[in-house]
């Protein structure tokens, strides 16, 4: 019969198991102290051998009630003093800390690889280490955002983001500083000059083919080489790959203390990177000239710097409202209807959840960004005139694609603003009540009675954005719209 048979929890690879072993091992230890005994002699005192007492007095064996019975009588104890639960002395219990720690993820995950804690070690060495420990675990539980903390993170910077009118002007003054040591003229940043700013930074650039799937970039700061992926050759824009892994080191970023942090240093890693591709002293004349002619348009700004629709839509909410006085929304809705990004200082009512946060909800049916998916037109931009309960606002928007499906990516401006805009003269308009609940949130009444208790859906929408979307019996489903195709493809 073994200990765990007599009241002690079964072995299940939990530290509560490896918490007993230690404490009965640091028990046996201590008595055997106490006596004068040597281990040899506590050894030939039960018949076993000295190296077998080792380890159970180091909590690596798990000792057999019998053999228990033995060791205590051997240390003239009764059986209940090797198996209480609390450690004799201090030391004990640094050690028996130390030896749960090695054993634990924490120190497992750092590849500090188990060793044996010595009467030479200090206690101050041990005290050390298991604050260190606890300080690391600290920070990865503060980092570890919870679906609420990721809200009220994206709340904060959304609020700090509409304060300024999305607008930085150190880190404007940043990349101004970074085009002029590198002479750049303006205009397009070609591939040679993002090269250049690598080389004027200390790093080489390194395209490979085996570059960790998890990875956009990895930096070697100790060789300055920044690796990329060779496949950013073939598809996509290589220069923003670029720009966006040496942001985080112009910028003097650190390792993020928490969500909210890392939250911030993302917002600067895609501004600077935006604001190196589209240049604030040279795009501001351009978008001025463009609303002189009330010829403004996002694919202008795309195709002048050749630049995604989506940096240059950002770019436009950058330099709108601060250089053109015009205020402006943004959104970016996953193809399953989900609010990725957003931004608004010009009173656009975005559906929210109770902490105020727009992103994870689902974006109202009838607005631009979820219609233009069902545009067949994918070549021309697609505007739209949508009125809301907080009035009229006009919408240009495209789809693109990326590995989670396909986004749309919208640009909008009060009724008074469209005036400046091509576009203004579509025929396309929408009616949202999205305030109201029936608008979209909830399915008409007749389809909600004949489909709710009838159908199942698996979601669509991607694993990275279900953290953020509210609870309910299917996050991230249009139940509307899969009523409606339930109701349009039932049998007759």
């Amino acid at each position: 019969m073994s200990v765990v048979t007599a009241g002690l929890p079964q072995f299940d690879g939990s530290d509560d198991q490896d918490v007993d072993s230690l404490t009965i091992g640091r028990r046996v230890r201590q008595l055997r102290t106490e006596r004068g005994m040597t281990l040899e002699e506590l050894a030939d005192a039960v018949g076993r051998a000295p190296s077998q007492l080792s380890m159970i007095e180091n909590g690596r064996r798990e000792a057999k009630l019998t053999l228990l019975q033995a060791i205590a009588r051997a240390l003239g104890s009764g059986l209940d003093a090797l198996l209480q639960s609390a450690p004799l002395d201090e030391r004990s219990t640094l050690e028996i800390g130390v030896e749960r720690a090695m054993r634990g993820q924490t120190f497992q995950a750092l590849g500090i690889a188990p060793f044996r804690v010595g009467k030479s070690v200090p206690d101050e060495a041990l005290r050390a280490m298991l604050a260190l420990k606890d300080e690391i675990e600290r920070l990865r539980d503060e980092r570890a955002a919870t679906p609420e903390e990721a809200r009220r993170a994206n709340v904060a910077l959304r609020r700090l983001m509409r304060g300024q009118d999305n607008h930085f002007p150190e880190l404007e003054e940043q990349a101004r500083a970074l085009l002029a040591s590198v002479d750049h003229p303006g205009g397009p940043l070609t591939q040679r000059t993002a090269s250049d700013i690598a080389a004027h930074l200390g790093f080489t650039l390194h395209y490979v083919p085996d570059l960790p799937h998890t990875t956009r970039s990895v930096a070697d700061l100790k060789n300055g080489r920044l690796y990329l992926s060779s496949r950013l050759t073939a598809k996509g824009d290589p220069r923003t790959a670029v720009l966006q892994a040496l942001s985080s080191r112009i910028l003097g970023h650190a390792e993020p203390r928490s969500y909210a942090e890392f939250l911030r240093q993302r917002v600067e890693t895609n501004y600077l990177t935006g604001a190196l591709l589209i240049p604030e002293a040279h795009a501001v004349p351009f978008l001025q000239d463009a609303k002189s002619s009330r010829a403004i348009s996002i694919e202008d700004l795309r195709d002048a710097y050749s630049v995604s629709y989506e940096t240059a839509a950002h770019r436009f909410t950058n330099l709108s409202t601060v250089h053109l006085g015009i205020p402006v929304h943004f959104l970016k809705v996953h193809e399953s209807g989900t609010i990725t990004k957003s931004y608004e200082n010009d009173d656009v009512n975005f559906p929210t959840d109770r902490l105020g946060s727009s992103e994870g909800q689902m974006c109202c049916r009838k607005w631009t960004s979820r219609v233009v998916f069902d545009v067949a037109d994918k070549f021309n931009p697609y505007y739209q005139y949508t009125d809301t309960g907080n009035g009229t606002y006009w919408c240009t928007a495209r789809v693109e694609s990326s590995s989670e499906g396909d986004h749309s990516v919208s640009v909008g401006v009060r009724f008074d603003d469209t005036k400046w805009f091509l576009g203004r003269d579509t025929s396309h308009r929408g009616v949202s009540r999205h305030a109201v609940e029936v608008c979209c949130r909830q399915a008409p009444p007749e389809l909600e009675a004949a489909w709710r208790e009838a159908s199942w859906p698996n979601v669509r929408t991607p694993r990275t954005l279900l953290a953020t979307l509210p609870t309910g019996a299917f996050p991230g489903v249009d139940t509307t719209d899969m009523y409606e195709f339930l109701e349009a493809h039932a049998p007759r």
